[in-house]
């Protein structure tokens, strides 16, 4: 096709167009302070633009000390409960369960309410007849999340009711979606394996007896075998990333999709969309490159000075990809720390000595440490930096050996658990479709006939 002259001059006329939309689209930085636009919806400090009310979830990052608002400790809350409590209660590794439970219906639920739902969870965790072969196998594709979207499309085609927007059909269709996500997620990437990679192809039953998390490792493993701790790592992880509020990027996606009426199976497909970009979901993707590249360069992993020197070469642009940033550092919120990661650390270690990675754990902490302090000397910091959950999860996948290709798609499998509770919310609540507003700032033209022009 590169060979065809039309084909040539088709990219020609494309990159004309291309120089032509920059010329125009572009816009002076200080028009955004002229017309005081939050770029991004968050305003100069990072502060979000309020946009909704919500119980399902709370971030804390600040405090408030004689009238000024000052960085703290990071906190994260759970219809009202602290993560780090609802942690420690988790039994079983259902703690996911657990958790879908308390962000779909508002309260914890008792054994037997807990008992209930999974059996209907696992109930749902099944796919229509040929599915698998029919809409996975045939059309493998090189991006599991797209993948995942395109299994998750396909659904409403098996759903009678797909455009009913009523809440016991919504919450039916929920709980559909998160029992039957895991299996899009890892059958999209044996088929992407097989077909793409030139490796083995098996698909594995989902077992009715196990959780979230261990049918997750129990389908992916070609002798569908785990560990107690690796069950129980990948269960809070899928828990930590259950919810994060309603401003994040693919929630806040959720409700502007919900806004409009539309149904449940187009609104998750949005949200994918959304977790997809590298700039949400796909960051821990960019730590672990970033780790390998670190540890390919430095040649003494406890040497602080040598660790050191190196990030500061990360942030001046001289190595890893040349971007700046030193990635799983800092937080759109949270600014002392994130608790996500707090937790994940705490395990994290447990599951290094398992896996004889303590070596490499060593270094993960030495980077917590070091990173900010270099940070901080190259760059203005109004609100502190830490290490955030993407930081510390995609050590956890790669120890879980995990294929990085599901990274995030993981991530979904978590956080739609938070979509779910947040397109109930806002169909419960619903008066308007969401529509902000822009400034216009092309000037008026006399229109000319195009022999004129």
């Amino acid at each position: 096709m590169a060979n065809n002259p039309y084909y040539s001059l088709v990219t020609e006329e494309i990159e004309k167009l291309t120089q032509l939309s920059l010329s125009t689209s572009k816009f002076a930085p200080e028009n955004y302070n002229k017309f005081d636009i939050k770029r991004g919806l968050r305003d100069i400090n990072g502060k979000g633009v309020l946009a909704g009310l919500t119980q399902i979830s709370e971030i804390h990052a600040t405090k408030t000390v004689n009238g000024e608002t000052l960085p703290d400790e990071g906190e994260l809350y759970y219809r009202g409960y602290n993560i780090k409590d609802i942690v420690r209660g988790v039994k079983n590794n259902t703690g996911y369960e657990e958790t879908v439970y308390l962000l779909m219906f508002g309260e914890l639920p008792n054994e037997k309410q807990l008992s209930d739902f999974i059996s209907q969870l696992s109930y749902y965790r099944s796919l229509p007849t040929n599915f698998v072969r029919d809409v996975i196998l045939k059309a493998p594709s090189n991006d599991m999340m797209n993948s995942l979207a395109r299994s998750v499309l396909t659904m409403a085609s098996y759903d009678t009711n797909s455009d009913d927007i009523a809440l016991a059909n919504v919450v039916r269709q929920c709980m559909q979606l998160i029992a039957v996500f895991p299996m899009f997620c890892v059958y999209g990437y044996q088929a992407y394996n097989y077909y793409k990679a030139s490796g083995s192809l098996y698909i594995h039953a989902p077992n009715m007896g196990l959780s979230t998390a261990e049918n997750i490792l129990s389908m992916l493993r070609a002798n569908s075998e785990y560990t107690p701790l690796e069950a129980k790592i990948l269960d809070i992880c899928l828990l930590l990333h259950a919810e994060h509020g309603g401003g994040n990027n693919s929630t806040f996606t959720t409700h502007v999709v919900t806004s409009s009426g539309t149904d449940t199976y187009s609104c998750m497909a949005a949200a994918l969309a959304s977790l997809k970009g590298p700039r949400h979901g796909g960051a821990n993707i960019k730590v672990v490159q970033m780790f390998e590249d670190m540890k390919s360069h430095i040649k003494d992993w406890e040497d602080e000075d040598e660790i050191s020197n190196y990030l500061q070469k990360i942030l001046d642009k001289k190595a890893f990809d040349n971007s700046g940033l030193i990635y799983g550092m800092g937080h759109a919120v949270y600014s002392l720390s994130d608790p996500r990661a707090l937790i994940l650390k705490y395990y994290i270690e447990k599951l290094s000595k398992e896996k004889n990675m303590e070596k490499e754990y060593k270094l993960y902490t030495l980077i917590d440490k070091l990173a900010p302090q270099v940070i901080a000397g190259e760059r203005k910091i109004y609100k502190g930096v830490s290490a955030n959950v993407d930081f510390y999860s995609g050590f956890v996948y790669k120890m879980l050996n995990l294929p990085m290709e599901l990274y995030t798609p993981i991530f979904a499998v978590g956080r739609i658990a938070g979509w779910s509770a947040h397109r109930i919310e806002e169909l419960i609540n619903m008066g308007k479709i969401i529509r902000p507003s822009y400034v216009n700032i092309q000037e008026r033209r006399d229109y000319k006939k195009i022999e004129d022009r």
